[in-house]
């Protein structure tokens, strides 16, 4: 959806405007914040890639993230003994938020172009803080598919894999494909979010699979490493033709059981 000055100009003051918490003063939103920007995922300082070590880090963006990539900030007065993550909604798309003791978090996201709601929410619900702001690419492709993995435990590391119709396979091993698929973000350190995108989707059948590549384990406050539950669940979500009036969303969640295993999660047709 392309946007003529004048609209563009009415949704710039309806940014400005947005009060930035709906309920609450217990959240600090440190990126993004509201308003008018400029940058692309794969932009200068953006690396989604990170290193896989076990017993997970609880390090959740690379260093030298830029902030144009990435959500961070803190929840204030979570309790230091609690393992419960909070509460990250995206466009739409639910994801848990995996906070320090001191409730800071930090993950690296790769924001679409166009216009993008954050909302971030305490463990118990009671506190809540959105803004919303546009985003824009400086000319790049905006993705007319897209694939999000997350799941719901610390410490472990699920890998998203997705094959297209003309049998590229994109993963980790292989972040960018001659067809312009793409894996922009890769989380190692429990709860994701992974994100395949493709500018320019093929027609025909899209497979995807998850791998439960390793990990079950957790830190405590002092930082010392326990073994978690070896069930994780993925929340897989597709997206095609992203903010514009033929967007379609589908979210579906599966049970990963063991370190090891590989499901085939998902087929799709495009379009």
């Amino acid at each position: 959806m392309t946007l003529r000055y004048p609209q563009a100009l009415l949704l710039l003051c309806a940014l400005a405007v947005l009060p930035p918490a709906i309920a609450g003063e217990g959240i600090k939103l440190d990126t993004p914040v509201g308003g008018w920007r400029s940058g692309a995922p794969g932009g200068e300082g953006e690396s989604f890639s990170q290193t896989v070590n076990y017993p997970a880090s609880s390090v959740n963006t690379p260093q030298g993230q830029a902030n144009t990539a990435r959500i961070s900030g803190q929840i204030k007065g979570t309790p230091k003994d609690s393992n419960e993550p909070g509460k990250l909604i995206i466009n739409g798309v639910t994801l848990p938020l995996k906070l320090d003791p001191q409730g800071r978090f930090d993950r690296p996201f790769s924001f679409p172009n166009g216009s993008n709601s954050i909302e971030v929410r305490s463990p118990d619900g009671q506190q809540r803080h959105r803004t919303q702001f546009l985003n824009t690419s400086g000319g790049a492709t905006p993705a007319k598919l897209r694939v999000l993995l997350t799941w719901d435990s610390d410490g472990t590391d699920l890998d998203l894999h997705l094959v297209t119709p003309d049998g590229a396979h994109i993963w980790y091993g292989d972040r960018v494909v001659p067809n312009g698929a793409a894996l922009d973000v890769d989380v190692t350190t429990g709860y994701g979010p992974e994100i395949i995108a493709m500018p320019a989707p093929i027609k025909g059948q899209y497979l995807v699979y998850v791998n439960y590549y390793g990990g079950g384990y957790r830190s405590d406050e002092d930082g010392e490493q326990h073994a978690a539950q070896a069930l994780t669940t993925a929340q897989i979500t597709v997206i095609t033709e992203e903010g514009t009036p033929s967007e379609k969303m589908e979210t579906f969640v599966v049970p990963m059981r063991t370190a090891g295993e590989l499901m085939l999660v998902k087929s799709f047709s495009y379009p």
